[in-house]
């Protein structure tokens, strides 16, 4: 059973009954009957007609299931570790007091000290061999190395 719809009202209308308006165009409408069809024709806006579907879904009338609120998602915190760090590592160094940390850094300050200070003796070491150095040459600008109007 095919059931149709009222251009203007929105109600069903089963076969047989309603009217059948075709206009110059070949734009068929439906309506359940002359009152509808003569809305239609007065060209009234059906959604200031309280009792058209078009109204009620615009003035959200009859809405028997109300929506239930959407659920969020609560966001869920997981520790993992880091690149260089696991989680074990990270815990650890969480739970350390204060003064354990400072010693730390401490200590690792002195030992980077004490690396720099070994790689710069190796570096006086290697540079005292040669300590006879060419002379300087005369500074050339590039214009003047290529033979261009360089030194006036």
């Amino acid at each position: 059973m095919k059931v149709e719809i009222d251009a203007f009202s929105g109600f069903r209308i089963y076969p047989s009954k309603g009217k059948l308006f075709v206009r110059g165009d070949s734009k068929i409408f439906r309506f359940c009957g002359s009152k509808t069809a003569s809305l239609f024709h007065q060209r009234k806006n059906p959604r200031k007609i309280a009792w058209t579907q078009v109204y009620r879904r615009m003035h959200k009338k009859g809405i028997t299931e109300e929506v239930a609120k959407k659920r969020s998602r609560k966001t869920v915190k997981h520790q993992r570790g880091i690149v260089g760090a696991d989680l074990a590592a990270i815990a650890a160094k969480r739970n350390q007091t204060a003064a354990v940390r400072t010693q730390q850094r401490l200590a690792a300050i002195t030992k980077a000290k004490s690396e720099k200070k070994e790689k710069e003796a190796k570096k006086e070491k290697e540079k005292k061999p040669s300590t006879r150095q060419a002379a300087p040459a005369p500074k050339v600008s590039k214009q003047q190395m290529k033979g261009g109007k360089g030194g006036r």
